[in-house]
C-alpha cells in the first residue's frame, strides 16, 4: 500500500492550533473498513479520504471518518480537505473546488494573499430547524444551573447535515464551567435527532470577535466544529440574534483544550431558505505516506 497523506490544522490562525485533520489520497480503492481502521490509527477527530478527482470540473469525491464511524458531512474536514486539494493536487490558484460528500455537493471557495490560500469558505446545506427544549434538563447534562442558560433565546436542534443542540448561555463564565455529564447526555438524547451540544455566548476572549463557543460531545471536546458552527450561523440569522436576518461574525472555540480556533460565519435568512457559509484559515503541518 502506498497511501500519501497530509496533516493540516483547520480554523487555525497559526501552526499547532485549530482542529487537526489527516487527508489521504486514495488511488487504490481502499475498502471502507480499512479507511475506518486508518482513521482510528491517526486518532484525530476526523480523517478524510479523497477517492476520486475530476480535475476538469474540480469535483472531488471524499469520505469522512471519525475514530468510530463514517460521517455524511463535517465542517473542518471539508475545509481542510479542500485546502490540501488546492495545495497538493491542483497546485494552482482556483476560485472554487467542490467536494462530493455523502451529504451532497459542498462547494468551497478560496481567497488568496500573496499567492497563498487565505480564508476558505464552504457553503453548507440549508439548515433544518428541529425541536426546541426546556432549559432544566439541558442544564443538568451540561453541569450548569438553569439560570446559566439565556432564556431570551430558544434551545433548538439544528442541522446542516449533522444535527446539534444550539444552547445560548448568559456568560463566558458559564461557557467555561460547562462540564458534560455523559450518562445524562446519553439518556436525554435517546429520543432526539441531535446528540451533541454547542454552547455559545456573547462574551469572547478577544474584543474583535463576537461569540465564544464550545462543542463537547460524548467522546470529548472538539477544538473547532465547522458543522456545528454552520448550524449556529443559521440559528443566528433565523432568530435575529444580532438584530437582523444577516450575520457576519467571528467565533472563538478550542481555548479550554489548548487549541485556539477562529471560525468566520456568514448567513442570511431569505425566508424559505437560510444561506450558511463557514470560513477559516488552514496551516499545513506535515506530509508522509502509509506503507
Amino acid at each position: 500500500m502506498n497511501l500519501p497523506f497530509h496533516i493540516v490544522d483547520v480554523f487555525a490562525e497559526e501552526k499547532y492550533a485549530g482542529n487537526q485533520l489527516a487527508v489521504f489520497r486514495d488511488d487504490e480503492g481502499l475498502p471502507g473498513e480499512l479507511m475506518q481502521r486508518i482513521a482510528k490509527e491517526m486518532n484525530f477527530q476526523e480523517s478524510t479520504f479523497i477517492t476520486g478527482a475530476d480535475l476538469d470540473s474540480l469535483v472531488f469525491k471524499v469520505r469522512i471518518f471519525t475514530k468510530e464511524r463514517e460521517l455524511p458531512f463535517a465542517g473542518h474536514p471539508t475545509l481542510g480537505t479542500a485546502y490540501v486539494i488546492q495545495k497538493a493536487i491542483v497546485e494552482r490558484q482556483v476560485e472554487k473546488v467542490t467536494l462530493d460528500l455523502k451529504a451532497g455537493m459542498i462547494p468551497v471557495t478560496f481567497s488568496y494573499v500573496d499567492g497563498e490560500a487565505d480564508v476558505l469558505w464552504m457553503k453548507q446545506l440549508n439548515p433544518v430547524f428541529g425541536e426546541t427544549h426546556p432549559p432544566e434538563p439541558i442544564a443538568e447534562f451540561l453541569g450548569l444551573e438553569p439560570e446559566d442558560i439565556d432564556t431570551d433565546w430558544l434551545i433548538q436542534e439544528v442541522s446542516t447535515g449533522v444535527p446539534f443542540f444550539m444552547i445560548p448561555l448568559r456568560t463566558r463564565d458559564a461557557v467555561v464551567r460547562t462540564k458534560i455529564n455523559r450518562e445524562k447526555l446519553a439518556a436525554y438524547t435517546q429520543g432526539t435527532e441531535a446528540k451533541a451540544p454547542l454552547v455559545f455566548c456573547r462574551e469572547p476572549v478577544y474584543p474583535e470577535n463576537h461569540l465564544k463557543v464550545r462543542m463537547i460531545g460524548s467522546t470529548g471536546e472538539d477544538p473547532a466544529t465547522g458543522s456545528a458552527n454552520g448550524c449556529l450561523a443559521g440559528y443566528l440569522a433565523k432568530h435575529r440574534y444580532f438584530g437582523g436576518p444577516k450575520v457576519d461574525v467571528r467565533v472563538e472555540q478550542g481555548y479550554e483544550i489548548g487549541r485556539p480556533s477562529l471560525l468566520y460565519l456568514r448567513s442570511e435568512d431569505r425566508g424559505e431558505e437560510v444561506d450558511v457559509y463557514v470560513g477559516g484559515k488552514n496551516v499545513m503541518v506535515a506530509k508522509g505516506e502509509f506503507i
